[in-house]
């Protein structure tokens, strides 16, 4: 009997363009409101099909991502096994490519292409409600990450619009190496004394273009910088020297952080600006990417 072959799957890197905070609910969680896109950078996962379930972590980033009891690939099988009886499992191999706890989904994504693999593995439908139910328990970021295509995001992020077709953006990201745990940041969020004014994104989500886009991206913001910035100050040097670069239309946070974004009028500009950065900041992680 042939041994089963192993799936593969690309947990691309989340990028929030716009995080605005509603308010905090009675259970603790927060409300929000965010338009995501994902990077062509990812982490990469694979899954030979078995009885057993197992997990083994390589990469560059590999050592920052904690052990293996507390791997979200893992909680995301088992919240699906969980759901579907007599669901296959299997090992999974990750090679960690993306930095931990900086606000780009790391760990989510990675649980999000569990679900895929899993679903390829059992046959399961890509829309089957139990991958997002899984997503769902396994952490509020899973579930935009299960399809990986740019939405809207609402409530403690399980609410999503339907995918939307953003105009090409090219982007640089950059983390400057300050783990920040999301809950921390989300504790130091205060609520402004002036309510934020109201915007549509769903318009800002149907610019054609880069200009029109960069246009409507720019009066919106990310509100958790404040709160990264107070633990870890870097932030504020990340986004004060991406401003700097040369073509750099908007610099602003990812989620929770410390990863931020410049975005750029093209490929080639922003390949530029990755080469200006990496050689001044040789120790931070820096990638030119494309975002949609």
């Amino acid at each position: 009997m042939s041994l089963p072959l192993p799936l593969v799957e690309h947990a691309p890197a989340k990028v929030n363009l716009t995080l605005r905070i509603i308010g905090r609910r009675a259970d603790g969680y927060h409300e929000l409101e965010s338009l995501v896109a994902f990077a062509d950078i990812n982490d990469r996962l694979r899954l030979t099909p078995g009885a057993e379930l197992a997990l083994a972590v390589s990469g560059p980033n590999a050592a920052q991502a904690g052990g293996s009891a507390d791997n979200l690939v893992l909680k995301a099988a088992r919240a699906l096994a969980a759901l579907v009886p007599g669901l296959t499992l299997g090992a999974f191999e990750l090679e960690k490519n993306l930095p931990v706890a900086a606000g780009i989904g790391g760990g989510s994504t990675d649980a999000a292409a569990a679900l895929r693999l899993l679903g390829r593995a059992n046959k399961l439908a890509a829309d089957d409600p139990r991958l997002y139910a899984a997503a769902g328990s396994t952490g509020a970021d899973v579930p935009v990450c299960v399809a990986a295509r740019p939405r809207l995001m609402h409530g403690i992020g399980e609410k999503l619009s339907p995918p939307i077709a953003l105009p090409a953006l090219s982007a640089v990201l950059v983390n400057p190496g300050a783990a920040l745990a999301t809950k921390d940041v989300f504790a130091g969020w205060t609520k402004a004394s002036t309510p934020a004014t109201p915007f549509d994104l769903l318009r800002l989500a149907k610019a054609a273009s880069y200009k029109e886009f960069l246009r409507l991206l720019k009066p919106q913001e990310n509100d958790l910088e404040a709160a990264a910035i107070a633990l870890a100050p870097v932030v504020a040097e990340v986004l004060a020297a991406l401003r700097a670069l040369p073509g750099c239309g908007l610099a602003r946070m990812s989620g929770s952080g410390s990863t931020c974004f410049a975005l750029f009028p093209s490929a080639a500009e922003a390949a530029a600006a990755e080469k200006i950065f990496s050689g001044k900041y040789p120790h931070w992680w820096v990638r030119a990417c494309a975002l949609g």
